[in-house]
This record gives C-alpha cells, structure tokens and sequence, in this order.
C-alpha cells in the first residue's frame, strides 16, 4: 500500500513542470538569440561599409571639375582622404585604400535610378562628373548561427559576403550672372583666352548652333522675386540684361534650361545702357541708379543733330572710335565661323584717333605712355582692349575736368546723358555660360543643357550700332576670364558672379 501512494504521489507531483518548458524552449530562444546577433553584425557591417562607400563618392567627386587632371585627383582625394572601419567582417579592420574598392567614372546618369550604370562611363577627365564606387566585398561569418545549426543536425551556414555601392557628382552653382548662353569654339581650352574678342550672333529661324552662335536662359526658373527686376513690369529680360546688381535664382551648370532666339529691340537696348544709350524699352531710364552707364562710354557715335541722349538716330563722331576690333574679324579669317579672334586689334588705330598721337596737338593726351600704367593686379590685360579702358578711367580719374578724351572732341569718354552715379568698370563686363553645342543639340527652348565653362566677356562697342540697316545685332565682347574656375566663392576679379561647387550624392 505504502508503495502505491508513493506511486500514486509522484504521478500527481507538478514540481519541475517550468524547467521541463524551459528546456525545451531554450533551443529555440538560443536559435532567436544567435540569428539576431549574426543578423547585426551583418547589418553593423552593411552599414560601416556604406558610411565608407559614400564618404569615398563625396570626396572623389569633389575633384571632378573637368580639368585635364580631375580624374587623377580624384583617385587621389579618395585613396588619401578617407580612413574608416569595419567591425565584425573578417580580415582587417580597415577601410582605407584603392584596394578596398573600385571607381568608375561618368559623364552623365541615366533617368532612373532603376537603370543600371555603365552606358555614360568615361575615362576622359573633361567630361567625367560623377563617380561610382564599389566596395570590394567583405565577408562576416554567420558563427553562431551555424553553431546551433549544426547542432540540430545541419551542416551549419557559410561566411555571408557584405558590400555597398555609392555614386556622387560633382557640379556648380551659379549665381547672378547675365541670363545669356552661347556655344563655345571647338578645343575652347586651346583656342580661347584672356584678350580674345568673340563675335556673338544668334543662329535663329532653326539653323544649327554652332560656336559663338548665342541664347538666354529661361527666365521662369532664373529671376529671383527679391531681385531688382522684381517689380520691373515692363520687359523682366531687358531688366535682367541692363540692370545692375540684380539678383537671380541660382542655377546648377549641369542643366540649365535655354531660350534661344534673337530679340532685337530689346537686348541691344539692355546691352547698351553700359554705353549711356538709353532707347527703345529702356528709354524712360537714365536716371535710374539701377540702370547707370559704365565711368568709361568711348563708343565713337552720337546723336543725330546733337544733344546729350542717344535715345533714337545716332551717327559716327568722326573724330573718335570705339575700341577696335580683332584683325582677323575684319578679314572673315578667325576661327570658329570667323566669330573667335585672337587678341590682335589695332591698338596703334586706336591711339591715333582718340588721342590724335599723330600730329601731337593738344586735343588728346599726346602719348600711350601718359596713360597710367596698369595696376598690379591687373597686369593680365596688358596689351588687351580691357586694360585700355583701365587705364583710361585712372587717367579720367586724374584730371580736374574728370574727363577722359579731350573736350574738344565729339565725347568726353565720360557719360553725359544718363543722371545716376556711374558703376565700376566691371559694369562693362556680362558673365555667361559657355556650351560645346557639339556634344548637346540645343533647338528652340531646351532643358538640361550642361554648361562647359562661364566667360566674362568684356562689351567693346555697343550692340546694334555698326550703320548697318537694319542694324546687326552682333555682340562683340573681349574675354576677360573665367570666373568659375575660382572655385567657391565670388568671380575673379569683381565681374560679378557667385559660383558655389556642389557636391552630393545620387544613388
């Protein structure tokens, strides 16, 4: 009896019931615990060699400027910029390196991100702009996960190999330049220099653009509503031309959006405020310190019959003239469609008209070297079209009578017919986007068009003022630099302009 009670006592007994569950359980719980563990290390992992992927992209796109260098420093910035970790992937512990991963340069991205990379790779370092990196995989092993595998009777999990892929541009932001495009001449970074003139034309009535042929860019998306031209009613294009410190809507050189076309009437009026010519729809503003002419207006023309503003009919003064232009211009013999010189003008013509150095009698200066020399940083333009102009505002500026020819002849060289405070000598100067139309169709109005280089090009004679009839409307300017080449910060030399490097990531 006694036996079956003690029977009948540990059958009914329940103590140790939890320990029976929780062994059981524990095979799952480890199994929880063991992938959770593998699993975050595989992501910690992921995620280390993203931050690098990316940290790699951003520094090797900041040198893709399109120099002849940028894809040398580039690999460079990479390799010997960025230094960074990785935890739990076997091997070393490292991020640093060409041999950690692969780039490959592009020189534009497909649409979607969805499409792969690969038809836009480029070796040449002028036309690379982003750069796609590629990690070399690392592998991280799944140990306690395989462990309890094997341990149910598995064969246990293999290594799991971790990588990342990142892809960043290079490209800038340009601020209030002039909303004005032209095509670039073929090799521009051979051929076009400082002291060069350029001839520029519309192509208009659907012909194909080519080198110097010249547009605008689309409005909608340049002017800036705090600007000057905010609350300018009339014509938001001739005010964006003409004024002077206006502010407009930054845009990215990778893809602005243009409107050819030719516009006669209104951006020779705009163009020629510089030269104290107030007409057409700018005719009710010469003495508006918005639109006030540059100190120095030699222009050789003025008013038909007399009088201080040439607001309608002009004529030659006979006795003076603008700026001269390249040699080979007049002679149909400069490159790109005769619309690129050389920096050959005649400078000696010029002298001889303005300042009569022929006869030496006194309505001129007598000589070249009475004009001041050139300051110091500015010795660049020696011998250029602009330095002339330099060096006649510090001879103006020298003399009581603040003028720059003698008042004996037809112009001072000082503005006479517009009220407002002249500007500075930059305000002869328009900053614009050069285009290789080689590479990108431009037809009618077009979007995403990459801008190559911005010139500042310095305005020689006024536009539309060459007798013809009707009269031309060539633009005929000097280039004076390149003022993104500055990098961050504003354009060389006070010609205005605001040119920002942006760098960021796309994939």
């Amino acid at each position: 009896m006694r036996l079956n009670r003690i029977i009948s006592r540990f059958y009914a007994d329940e103590t140790g019931t939890i320990a029976i569950l929780w062994g059981t359980s524990l095979v799952a719980f480890l199994g929880f615990l063991a992938i959770t563990l593998d699993v975050g290390r595989l992501s910690a992992t992921q995620a280390e060699m993203q931050a690098f992927a990316d940290h790699v992209a951003l520094a090797a796109a900041g040198e893709l400027d399109g120099k002849n260098d940028a894809i040398t420093r580039s690999a460079n910035a990479a390799a010997n910029l960025i230094n960074d970790s990785q935890t739990f992937a076997n091997g070393s512990g490292a991020l640093s390196g060409a041999a950690d991963y692969t780039l490959t340069f592009h020189s534009a991205l497909p649409p979607s991100d969805l499409t792969p990379l690969g038809a836009n790779a480029t070796t040449d370092p002028n036309e690379a702009k982003f750069v796609q990196v590629v990690l070399t995989p690392k592998s991280v092993s799944m140990v306690l996960a395989s462990a309890l595998n094997k341990l149910l009777g598995g064969n246990g999990f293999s290594n799991t190999d971790v990588s990342a892929e990142a892809v960043a541009g290079f490209t800038q932001a340009a601020c209030d330049v002039s909303p004005l495009m032209f095509c670039l001449p073929t090799n521009w970074e051979t051929t076009l220099d400082v002291g060069d003139q350029i001839l520029l034309r519309s192509g208009g009535n659907g012909t194909a653009w080519g080198p110097g042929n010249f547009g605008f860019i689309d409005l909608a998306a340049f002017e800036d509503t705090s600007g000057v031209c905010a609350d300018e009613g009339g014509n938001k294009l001739a005010c964006l031309i003409a004024a002077q410190k206006q502010i407009t809507q930054c845009v990215l050189t990778n893809g602005i959006d243009t409107e050819p076309g030719q516009k006669v009437g209104i951006t020779n009026a705009a163009f020629n405020v510089r030269f104290d010519i107030y007409r057409s729809v700018l005719n009710g503003e010469k003495d508006n310190p918005d639109f006030a002419p540059a100190p120095n207006v030699i222009k050789g023309i003025q008013k038909n019959g007399g009088g201080a503003c040439i607001q309608g009919n002009e004529e030659p003064t006979g006795d003076t003239m603008a700026l001269g232009r390249d040699l080979c211009l007049n002679a149909g013999s400069c490159g790109g469609n005769n619309r690129f010189g050389d920096g050959t003008w005649d400078r000696a013509g010029y002298l001889n008209m303005n300042y009569d150095l022929v006869d030496g009698t006194a309505d001129g200066i007598g000589s070249d070297a009475a004009l001041p020399p050139l300051s110091a940083a500015n010795t660049q333009y020696a011998g250029t079209r602009f330095g002339m102009y330099l060096r006649e505002i510090a001879y103006g500026d020298t003399t009581a009578s603040k003028a720059i020819l003698h008042p004996s002849l037809s112009e001072t060289g000082r503005p006479i017919c517009s009220g407002a405070t002249p500007g500075g000598p930059e305000r002869r100067v328009i900053t614009a986007a050069g285009v290789d139309c080689g590479k990108t169709v431009i037809s009618g109005a077009t979007t995403g068009v990459p801008v190559t280089k911005f010139v500042s090009i310095f305005l020689t004679e006024p536009v539309g003022d060459d007798g013809g009839s009707p009269p031309s409307f060539d633009i005929h300017g000097e280039v004076v630099g390149f003022p993104d080449a500055i990098g961050a910060g504003g354009g060389s030399s006070g010609f205005g302009g605001i040119f920002r490097d942006v760098v960021q990531l796309y994939r």
